[in-house]
């Protein structure tokens, strides 16, 4: 996360308060929105016409949400290398995860990516029913998520996972679970490292929901290297935490000599 000098004064505090109404309260209103039709569409239509218009929905509905931070709250998203994925077929997108919003960044530019969540959120009342709908995958234990992450690489679709398995705590990455590995082994799919990087830490895991952004926020999502599938999960884990520890690390600035 690079540090950035926020204006300054009450007026701008008022202002950030606002900001972070306005960007949980839309958030809310969009999800609310298509909460009724998700629910209604599920069980009507064939699994593939549900998942793709889903998956479409949840795209235009992100996309909508990051243009109308950037208009109202001071936020600033560079996701422009995240759309040369779009054509690229199968692959499982690996991210770190420094905030809520990640999904919301990634998913917000792939028209058929489907996210791995936690088992509480595809029960949640706002998300439930439109991430059942596009069929995203259910953290109900790495067994079940290899052989449905597999399925759905199968059927041409991206698979976008966290390998930390939560938001990082221990800045700049926790360790990487063995679940990408195993799903990349066992699907042949290859793997697309991406950084997100944030000028602040909000929403991170240790940011509360209701504490105010530091704004302007800046946002940038960048590729990083693509890994062929491994033959070995264990040490594809460990080349790839050390990979992903060497892009987000800062480097450590040389001492200079008059």
């Amino acid at each position: 996360m690079s540090e950035r000098h926020p204006p300054n004064g009450p007026l701008w505090t008022l202002y950030e308060h606002v900001a972070m109404l306005i960007g949980l309260g839309s958030l809310a209103a969009l999800c609310l929105a298509w909460l009724p039709f998700a629910m209604l569409l599920h069980p009507l239509l064939p699994r593939t016409v549900g998942q793709r218009l889903g998956r479409r929905v949840i795209m235009g509905g992100f996309h909508f949400y990051l243009r109308l931070l950037s208009g109202l709250c001071s936020c600033r998203f560079d996701l422009s290398e995240l759309d040369t994925l779009r054509d690229q077929g199968p692959l499982i997108i690996a991210a770190n995860h420094p905030s809520l919003l990640d999904a919301v960044l990634i998913v917000s530019r792939l028209p058929n990516v489907v996210c791995v969540m936690k088992a509480a959120l595809m029960l949640h009342p706002l998300f439930g029913s439109a991430a059942r709908l596009a069929r995203y995958i259910r953290n109900d234990g790495m067994l079940q998520i290899v052989q449905q992450s597999r399925e759905t690489l199968q059927t041409g679709a991206q698979v976008l996972i966290f390998p930390e398995g939560t938001r990082t705590k221990a800045f700049p990455l926790d360790p990487l679970t063995p679940t990408l590995g195993l799903i990349a082994r066992r699907s042949g799919a290859p793997v697309q490292t991406v950084f997100l990087e944030f000028s602040t830490p909000y929403l991170g895991k240790a940011w509360p929901l209701f504490r105010k952004p530091t704004l302007p926020l800046h946002c940038r999502a960048r590729l990083g290297r693509r890994f062929d599938a491994p033959t070995d999960h264990s040490a594809f884990t460990q080349t790839l935490e050390a990979y992903f520890r060497q892009e987000l690390t800062p480097p450590v600035p040389t001492a200079t000599h008059a």
